[in-house]
């Protein structure tokens, strides 16, 4: 890879990981417009380390404190709302890693042949289905907040994530958007989605770093483009997470919602050119 799309797929991965756009329909783009190839399961893993620091810093505080109770609800037998929320997130973790281990070469096989109008469909059709839910949540009077929310919302959330792996549907996405169906506020339904994500970001890289250490047929990335990469999406997600609980209470997820739409209107133009020049 080049300078300039080591930048480009490390900013995108950093600035699509976090937000309900889906980082896949935008990885496709770049390699469809401008010809680029398959950059490599490394530099993917390499992404994948810098959003996921990303997120850790951010919440540090809150994990040492959610981490710390856990550990002592197993001693005293006694919740408190961050050793629970410990375990709603563990919770919700195991729907999608379980699928993951089942359903992922299948899934590969599925979507393979069919990824980018599937990519365009999703965009659009769970774009409209964010705004249903951004609507509902507005007119919902008692929001619930992740200390207070039930058992069953956790699962609920847990099992949504599972779709995140039709291609386009964007896990951050669906998370935000089945938290806001079942009535938490934005920006509970995002802090819960992205600390969803600190544990799926660790399973998914560590299975995508196995696949690149015992096969010679996923693609190697240099050092350096591996360093700038963790770097870069690193910077970019920060960012991302920081104004996005900043100000999500206050746009909504609209603006999001607008942006999925053209988006898939690109894509769609982009697979029907594709099918017109074959």
């Amino acid at each position: 890879m080049d300078l300039i799309q080591i930048v480009i797929l490390s900013l995108i991965q950093g600035l699509t990981e976090f937000l309900p756009i889906s980082s896949s329909a935008h990885l496709i783009l770049p390699s469809k417009l401008l010809g680029w190839e398959d950059q490599g399961v490394a530099f993917d893993v390499a992404c994948h380390v810098g959003t996921l620091l990303a997120v850790i810093l951010f919440y540090f505080d809150r994990l040492k404190k959610i981490t710390a109770d856990w550990f002592k609800s197993l001693k005293s037998r006694q919740q408190t709302a961050d050793s629970r929320l410990g375990w709603f997130i563990i919770i919700s973790t195991i729907p999608v890693c379980l699928a993951g281990l089942l359903l992922n070469h299948l899934i590969e096989e599925v979507f393979r042949d069919k990824a980018e109008i599937v990519i365009a469909i999703t965009t659009v059709s769970f774009g409209i289905l964010l705004w249903i839910a951004d609507v509902y949540c507005r007119k919902k009077q008692n929001a619930v907040t992740v200390a207070t929310m039930p058992l069953v919302i956790a699962v609920a959330i847990g099992l949504s994530q599972i779709l995140a792996f039709v291609p386009g549907t964007s896990r951050s996405g669906i998370s935000i958007t089945v938290a806001l169906f079942l009535g938490l506020t934005r920006k509970d339904a995002a802090d819960y989605s992205f600390l969803l994500s600190i544990p799926l970001i660790m399973a998914a890289g560590c299975y995508s770093g196995l696949k690149v250490a015992m096969s010679e047929t996923t693609g190697a990335a240099d050092p350096l483009s591996m360093l700038l990469g963790i770097v870069l999406s690193f910077i970019s997600a920060y960012i991302v997470i920081k104004l996005f609980i900043r100000y999500i209470s206050r746009i909504g997820m609209t603006p999001f919602v607008i942006y999925r739409l053209l988006l898939g209107g690109i894509l769609f133009y982009v697979v029907l050119t594709a099918a017109g020049g074959a």
